[in-house]
């Protein structure tokens, strides 16, 4: 699918050529691109320290170039098992590099798989527990608990959530990705910049960042992998986006009553009326699949079958009494 992709090629006189063998820094070596977006290519790499993937941001001038190194550094010191981890940001003429560890491919690339190798969507099991694992990423991103660059406590909002920028590594999703990722000191914040338009919040649409922008955007996001298509009609391309698109309710058919209230909610065009955090969002879609996300003792999230629970709501006590759950051995 590469090949629909322009190739993304700094213009910046005298910028570096991205090309396989290319080596960007001493010790590192470029293999095959493993992705393509607007304004940036992820190469596979070697590296002194084995295997790894850069990502090549075209940066137009050293204003942009410094601003842009100083978010990427505040980020880089967050830790959590559910963000990718960045391991360095250098410069080359024309861009920013980022070498972070590499990955199997991106939650898009897996539903893609499923629809056209096999004819099919993931199953709601395997897609709760990667869009849990996001949920819990972004909770840790979004409190207002990171220490700023100014010493203050931010919170982050990814502002860009979408299928492409969640990589998979086995059964482990991590959120990449955070060019457009802007610290928040309230609950409303002023963000000129938006990400893709079809997964964008309603606000960013006027400049504003919220507090629950990222859950609005996790619920799209779902919704996509669930169905295979978007809850609202497509934004176009190019000019402005056309805002009397989210006066409609979000159309949510192929999922449960249960996962349309649960969407519903998240994707309110009042901010204030969504869920107070993201993994409350995906604990109410788990519970209408009628599953249930617990803990290992592997120190593991894990989805499972629920067996109080049924789809679109709790089982009634003649529901228990006609099926009792079953003993699991250890």
């Amino acid at each position: 699918m590469l090949t629909f992709f322009p190739r993304i090629q700094s213009s910046t006189p005298g910028a570096f050529f991205v090309a396989a063998g290319a080596e960007p820094a001493p010790g590192y070596r470029l293999k095959r691109v493993r992705g393509r977006g607007g304004f940036a290519e992820v190469w596979e790499a070697d590296s002194p320290a084995g295997p790894v993937a850069l990502k090549f941001m075209v940066s137009a001038n050293t204003g942009t170039t410094a601003r842009e190194l100083r978010s990427l550094q505040s980020l880089q010191a967050l830790d959590h098992p559910f963000l990718v981890k960045t391991q360095s940001v250098f410069t080359v003429p024309g861009y920013i590099v980022i070498a972070m560890e590499l990955a199997d491919g991106t939650l898009l690339d897996l539903h893609q798989v499923y629809m056209n190798d096999f004819g099919q969507l993931m199953s709601p099991k395997e897609l709760c527990l990667y869009m849990w694992q996001v949920a819990d990423a972004l909770d840790f991103l979004n409190a207002r608990r990171h220490t700023g660059p100014d010493g203050r406590k931010v919170g982050y909002q990814h502002a860009d959530v979408k299928p492409n920028n969640v990589l998979l590594f086995a059964d482990v999703a991590k959120l990449t990705d955070y060019g457009l990722a802007t610290a928040t000191h309230g609950p409303s914040t002023p963000c000129p910049r938006a990400g893709s338009r079809d997964y964008c919040a309603p606000e960013l649409y006027n400049g504003t960042l919220t507090d629950t922008s990222d859950q609005y955007s996790l619920a799209v996001t779902y919704y996509v992998l669930r169905t295979g298509r978007f809850p609202f009609p497509p934004q176009p391309v190019q000019g402005p986006p056309v805002k009397s698109v989210f006066q409609s309710p979000p159309e949510l058919a192929g999922v449960s009553q249960g996962e349309k209230a649960a969407l519903g909610r998240a994707l309110a065009i009042v901010p204030q009326a969504r869920f107070p955090t993201c993994r409350d969002l995906m604990t109410c879609l788990i519970r209408a699949n009628g599953l249930k996300v617990i803990w290992t003792d592997e120190g593991t999230w894990k989805i499972v079958k629920d067996e109080d629970t049924m789809v679109d709501g709790p089982k009634t006590e003649a529901d228990r009494t006609a099926h009792p759950p079953r003993r699991t051995s250890r």
